[in-house]
């Protein structure tokens, strides 16, 4: 049986990317690494982290660039935010983790567990 890598968007110079990727090599799980400052993400891609988790949980809201873009003062709803992720995929908390039909956002090292062991819950 083959293993499925576990696919980890993020940037080389991201500290919390690093993070997973030594997180999944220690457990000698096997990894696909997307560099995002490379290439971004594609819409569709994007929609399924968004299903799964909600535009929400995929925004970085202590990020430079929300910041920057006054977004913590509006009130946005999930259609719109996931518009403004399309655009500028800066504003993405990282790293994005997933393994089949499980996904994970930002550092969260019980779902990577459960990545991990191929728990899709």
């Amino acid at each position: 049986m083959v293993e499925i890598p576990v696919q980890i968007f993020g940037r080389k110079d991201s500290r919390e990317t690093r993070r997973a990727e030594r997180y999944f090599k220690e457990r000698r799980t096997a990894i696909a690494f997307v560099d995002l400052a490379v290439r971004s993400m594609s819409p569709t891609e994007l929609r399924r982290f968004a299903d799964r988790l909600g535009a929400g949980s995929l925004v970085d809201r202590e990020g430079k660039r929300f910041q920057e873009l006054g977004l913590a003062w509006l009130q946005i709803d999930d259609a719109d935010l996931l518009r403004r992720l399309l655009d500028d995929q800066r504003l993405l908390r990282l790293p994005l983790v997933r393994r089949g039909d499980a996904f994970a956002a930002g550092v969260d090292e019980p779902a990577w567990k459960r990545l991990v062991a191929g728990d899709p819950a």
